[in-house]
């Protein structure tokens, strides 16, 4: 699990008062809002799908979406209860994404089974896979390029990376979110090929 060092000094808003600095767009707001629960909404996911990377899209999923929507969020009991709310309802999503996922997976086996059949097959349908990646993502920025791979293929954390690349949680979030977005949009069913025959790595 990944652990943030404490704040040092005592809380000086409550939750509440964080969220209202946070609507005016006050990044310190969302950075100590981050702070305080970004570990225990990930303890929490974990606990339940016991898959690391799931969880902190996941997380990395309502921690975007908090900032993107500050303006129009509505608070109806505590922020605490809203982002572990945003995560079941993430979780939720998941999970049926995965089952969709695995009976369209299920029509690849006659793919699967050329592949492993015929060590040629394989190496040029592999080979293909892994060019249609690296092209799709060669339309990406720089900066977003890297954060990705070093979060896919060298399977950095988000806290990791930042501490690496001296940039914030938030724009490492960002930047994972952006490229995520344009190879769902670009690459489509094949994404889930590359994922499952580890071809990012």
């Amino acid at each position: 699990m990944i652990l943030f060092k404490p704040i040092k000094s005592a809380p000086t808003h409550s939750d509440i008062e964080l969220f209202s600095l946070l609507q005016e767009g006050k990044s310190m707001a969302f950075d100590e809002i981050y702070e305080r629960y970004w570990s225990k909404l990930y303890a929490y996911a974990y606990n339940r799908l016991r898959d690391k990377e799931t969880c902190e899209e996941i997380i990395q999923e309502v921690f975007v979406s908090l900032w993107a929507n500050r303006k129009t969020t509505k608070i109806e009991s505590s922020v605490s209860g809203y982002l572990y709310q945003a995560v079941k309802f993430q979780m939720l999503n998941f999970m049926k994404s995965a089952e969709v996922r695995n009976n369209y997976l299920e029509q690849f086996s006659h793919f699967r089974d050329q592949l492993f059949d015929d060590s040629n097959n394989e190496s040029i349908a592999f080979n293909e896979l892994r060019m249609m990646l690296e092209k799709s993502m060669s339309d990406l920025p720089e900066k977003c390029q890297e954060v990705f791979r070093m979060s896919r293929v060298q399977h950095l954390s988000i806290q990791e990376i930042a501490q690496q690349l001296n940039i914030s949680h938030k724009t490492v979030e960002n930047h994972l979110t952006k490229a995520l977005k344009h190879l769902r949009e670009d690459l489509g069913d094949f994404l889930i090929l590359i994922i499952v025959f580890g071809i990012m790595g």
